[in-house]
């Protein structure tokens, strides 16, 4: 008997590993593949495009909001692979309605990745202490952060504009940025509610009256970036494709307040699993390449 808990606290179990698995998230799919090969995967979304070459010819069920149920049911899974904030609520409740088994993620630090992947290992019927996916990602993040900076980089990273908006500490792409030495200025900056309030417009409700209200992405007001003392911005091609223009824009928002702007990959930044190592690869060299610019050569590790 298999037996893992899952990020809605529901305890899943399996008399065997899975066989047949569809993941409604494009991270997910990449991770399976990486652990076990694209046999096993029945079923993807629309957005599950990586590794490329692999997994084209894997039936899609749709876009990861509005996957089709029906579609879903007639692959037979035995394991369905959801993610908290990347699917449709209700669309998930229909499937755990039918029967299936669902798996739930919501892996908001570096370590719940690692954990994330500990239990997909078991789902799979792998010892995560054999699996060498699994393990590089560990040993990166040991790399990662035992790594020392003399200053960390002050970075904001938009995700979305008109209006603009960012993550604070609890999203998964701010541990990632601490781990590779770059400190998010909007970390202790939570969404308020209304949303007027985001912009400093009316007076934000009492916490009490937020609730379960997800809070990790703030709307902001272009001033607060030169306010909070960034001197990089960090501009990625996912949920929002930035450009070049951005990346000017944000070079000439302040002339007494410098920042560097440079486009990244979302992916090193919002996926989590097998991902992270090749993003921290890359997201370390282009932080640390930045702190440089922005503090000099002493600045480096």
């Amino acid at each position: 008997m298999i037996e893992v808990t899952d990020a809605t606290h529901r305890q899943l179990r399996l008399t065997r590993p899975a066989r047949r698995v569809v993941s409604l998230v494009p991270s997910e799919t990449a991770s399976l593949v990486a652990l076990v090969g694209v046999a096993r995967l029945v079923g993807r979304t629309d957005y599950c495009v990586e590794p490329v070459g692999k997994v084209q010819a894997v039936p899609s069920v749709g876009g990861t909001k509005g996957f089709d149920v029906e579609a879903v049911k007639s692959l037979r899974p035995d394991l369905v692979l959801a993610n908290k904030e990347e699917n449709s609520r209700p669309l998930v409740q229909a499937l755990l309605d039918a029967g299936l088994t669902v798996h739930v993620s919501f892996p908001c630090t570096v370590d719940q990745s690692l954990a994330y992947l500990e239990s997909l290992c078991l789902l799979l019927g792998m010892e995560p202490d054999a699996a060498k996916p699994l393990l590089a990602c560990r040993a990166k993040a040991r790399e990662a952060r035992g790594a020392t900076h003399a200053k960390p980089l002050p970075v904001v990273v938009p995700i979305w504009k008109d209006p603009w908006m960012t993550f604070d500490e609890g999203a998964y792409a701010s541990d990632v940025l601490a781990l590779c030495g770059a400190d998010n200025v909007f970390s202790g900056r939570s969404r308020r509610y209304p949303l007027a309030a985001d912009l400093g417009k009316v007076a934000a409700w009492e916490e009490e009256r937020v609730r379960e209200r997800d809070t990790r992405y703030p709307r902001i007001r272009l001033e607060e970036v030169v306010e909070r003392g960034a001197r990089a911005v960090l501009l990625p091609n996912e949920p929002y494709a930035f450009g070049d223009d951005d990346a000017k824009m944000f070079a000439e928002l302040d002339s007494s307040h410098p920042l560097i702007a440079e486009l990244v990959d979302g992916k090193d930044l919002f996926w989590y699993g097998t991902h992270l190592v090749d993003a921290l690869d890359r997201l370390c060299e282009q932080v640390a390449r930045l702190r440089s610019a922005c503090f000099g050569l002493e600045a480096h590790n």
